[in-house]
């Protein structure tokens, strides 16, 4: 696991990085300035699961109000800084615990200066990197178009700007809308840093398709050793990153909490709507940090077999329902019934009933 021998940073009360959990970001789409709007959806988000989460900071009012939304959140605050490079320090002097930026657009070297020194004074950490759709012009034509290799070039030489100026908490970041080439610049870029890599796949569209490309763009990066923190970006409510981003660590084993649901697809034998006891169940879930699984199945041909599996299950019939725990049948219940019935036994649930 190449991120077992990446270097730990401290970002406020959370460490990223050196085999540390993998932690799940996001980012606020309220206007920054507002702080009441911006509180109440962080202090929604940290309910979900976010674990650092990251506000725009264009002007100056924005990068004032971290100082109160700093005091009222509990995880911690990441100010996105591009182009002014005063934004960057009157965000670390509101409370920011990390900075981005983009030592490429924040102007001259006294400038890039200025950032670094108050940010080691501080013991503020930096996030550098590069997405796909700003890639530098040189490097563009140095690799024949937008590649991978150019990526990690442009990720690596703004680390080295950083550093000629004694920066070395430093975070990278290298996204891409293409899913393969995202891949690819992280296990090149892994096998020449130790600093904590930020993954995601930028720009990935919708909660469908988003969701589709991220799973498939950060199983195939994480499942490689690679990636300290995560974000599924998606055009759309953040609290749905959360609740993709905590999937995809459990799918892959890198988190435990929280109910797992599985449920049968419909077909023809399904004489329940298995559709709607599948969506109640899975809202119901999470609800709960249980680290048990719940299945929801529409017929006898899988329906018996896997509610034995799960620690609970919900095992369809014609217009009824089989309810069962650890393998054993509880109840045959009306199917109006049954998600009631599965929402007392969950509960009731004791910490440690889970197999």
């Amino acid at each position: 696991m190449k991120r077992d021998h990446t270097r730990a940073v401290r970002i406020g009360d959370k460490v990223i990085g050196g085999g540390h959990p993998i932690l799940i970001q996001s980012m606020t789409n309220t206007r920054t300035a507002d702080t009441a709007a911006t509180i109440r959806q962080i202090l929604a988000l940290e309910e979900a699961g976010c674990d650092i989460i990251r506000c725009a900071v264009p002007t100056m009012a924005d990068a004032e109000a971290l100082t109160a939304i700093k005091k009222a959140i509990h995880i911690p605050l990441v100010a996105d800084i591009h182009f002014d490079h005063r934004l960057a320090l009157k965000a670390m002097e509101a409370g920011a615990d990390k900075i981005r930026i983009n030592p490429g657009n924040i102007g001259s070297s006294e400038n890039i200066r200025a950032v670094a020194d108050m940010a080691k004074r501080r013991r503020i950490p930096i996030r550098v990197g590069v997405n796909s759709g700003s890639l530098e012009k040189p490097l563009i034509e140095k690799y024949g178009g937008v590649t991978a290799e150019g990526l990690v070039e442009s990720a690596l030489d703004k680390v080295r700007i950083l550093r000629d100026y004694g920066m070395e908490d430093l975070v990278i970041s290298i996204k891409s809308s293409d899913v393969m080439m995202c891949a690819e610049a992280h296990e090149l870029i892994a096998d020449r840093t130790d600093l904590p890599l930020h993954v995601g796949i930028t720009e990935a569209g919708t909660p469908y398709a988003g969701n589709i490309k991220s799973a498939i763009g950060l199983g195939l990066i994480l499942s490689r050793g690679i990636g300290d923190t995560i974000r599924v970006s998606l055009t759309g409510d953040p609290l749905e990153e959360i609740r993709s981003a905590r999937l995809i660590l459990k799918t892959l084993n890198f988190r435990k909490g929280g109910i797992e649901i599985v449920s049968c697809p419909t077909c023809g034998r399904t004489q329940v709507d298995l559709i709607s006891l599948a969506e109640q169940a899975e809202k119901l879930a999470s609800r709960y940090d249980y680290d048990i699984k719940v299945a929801v199945m529409g017929c006898v041909v899988n329906g018996p077999g896997e509610g034995r599996e799960a620690d609970l299950g919900i095992c369809g019939g014609v217009g009824y329902g089989l309810l069962m725990k650890h393998g054993e049948i509880l109840k045959k219940l009306p199917e109006s019934e049954l998600i009631p019935a599965l929402k007392e036994e969950l509960d009731n649930w004791e910490p440690g009933q889970g197999r």
